[in-house]
């Protein structure tokens, strides 16, 4: 009789083990766990295959994103008086302080001349625009008048945010050497975001990638030095990023990873550099442990042989972590890339090359259509 009873709770822990490793699977293979393909061609395929909508996500999400996605809410900003507002800020002041609704904000064409902050607490709000009549936010402001942060168009400090459609613009003059002449387009401190076929002007620091997991695809940002940095957790998908010629230094990425315990990086596939001039660096060790990797990449001639730079800090080529993975074009080319940097192997790119790098399973939904 003991062995009976022995057998048969063998048996149930077995079922319950089977159970459990079925779940977790079933979890981890929702959307995090495929590979980027290697072919730009398929990356909309694969995108949609492994981003599902909210619909088929029920019991994935982040609970709170959850109830949020349930009910959401639609207001129309347009410029000539026909939607709820007139302008974006008057839309966002209608939103309450703690929100828990998915609010999307339709924005009508034309050009909305106005600093956008979306406040701590003011979570799950949707900025989306016409992909045939992008709106453009902009303001003019730069860090000797308000300080770096400040200067951005739109800051984003609300956490799952999302932004479709748009474009962000600092129209802040193009720096020339004097102090604190730099403008941000867009900053994001908030966690958990997503951006669309949104497009981000500017000259130096255009994007402040300040913090959290964010997503950024189909996307254009150009600027002239620094225009991708902070110290984010974030992947970039089929982003053309565009090199304005400058007199002075050309950098695309400063992140500002300072210590081995940040958890934090910069990964950019099927991006498209191009751009004016030559010499311009896909990255600078502004801080001690940068992280940067450019997967399956077309860079032109706009970037400098040797690829990266360690800011006139040689102690930090031990601690920097800057490398590509099979990009293509004549900006591409190993040989002669600075010795501080890596060409990775196919089993050192796949901890970047999933959505698993931003935790998307998650939090990480499609763009909503209009």
């Amino acid at each position: 009789m003991a062995m009976g009873m022995n057998l048969v709770f063998l048996a149930a822990i077995q079922c319950v083990i089977f159970f459990i490793s079925a779940l977790l699977i079933t979890t981890v293979s929702c959307d995090d766990a495929a590979l980027i393909p290697s072919s730009d061609t398929a990356v909309n395929d694969w995108f949609q295959a492994n981003v599902k909508p909210f619909a088929s996500r029920k019991g994935t999400l982040d609970p709170a994103l959850a109830a949020a996605e349930a009910n959401p809410k639609t207001i129309k900003v347009r410029k000539d008086g026909s939607g709820d507002f007139k302008t974006v800020t008057d839309a966002l002041k209608s939103i309450p302080a703690k929100n828990k609704q998915r609010v999307i904000v339709d924005i009508g064409g034309g050009v909305y001349n106005e600093k956008v902050t979306v406040e701590v607490g003011k979570d799950f709000v949707t900025f989306i625009g016409s992909s045939k009549d992008k709106p453009t936010i902009a303001f003019g402001k730069t860090a000797k008048e308000v300080g770096t942060d400040d200067s951005a168009t739109l800051i984003v400090d609300g956490d799952y945010f999302v932004a479709v459609n748009l474009i962000i613009q600092n129209t802040a003059p193009r720096p020339d050497g004097r102090p604190k002449a730099q403008a941000v387009a867009l900053r994001i401190w908030g966690n958990k975001a997503a951006i669309y076929g949104c497009r981000l002007l500017g000259f130096q620091d255009t994007l402040c990638d300040d913090k959290g997991l964010h997503f950024y695809k189909d996307c254009y940002i150009e600027g002239t030095v620094d225009f991708i940095f902070g110290r984010g957790k974030s992947m970039f998908l089929n982003t053309e990023i565009k090199v304005l010629e400058d007199k002075l230094l050309t950098v695309i990425t400063a992140h500002a990873r300072s210590t081995a315990k940040e958890d934090t990086g910069f990964v950019f596939a099927h991006s498209k550099i191009n751009g004016d001039g030559t010499g311009a660096f896909l990255g600078r060790a502004w801080m001690e442990m940068p992280r940067v990797i450019f997967a399956y990449s077309k860079m032109s001639r706009v970037v400098n042989p040797g690829g990266w730079f360690d800011n006139f800090h040689p102690e930090r080529q031990k601690t920097v972590e800057f490398a590509e993975y099979k990009s293509t074009g004549p900006g591409s080319e190993p040989s002669g890339r600075v010795k501080f940097t890596k060409q990775l192997t196919d089993a050192e790119a796949k901890a970047y090359l999933t959505l698993g790098y931003i935790q998307s399973a998650q939090w990480l939904l499609p763009p909503p259509a209009l």
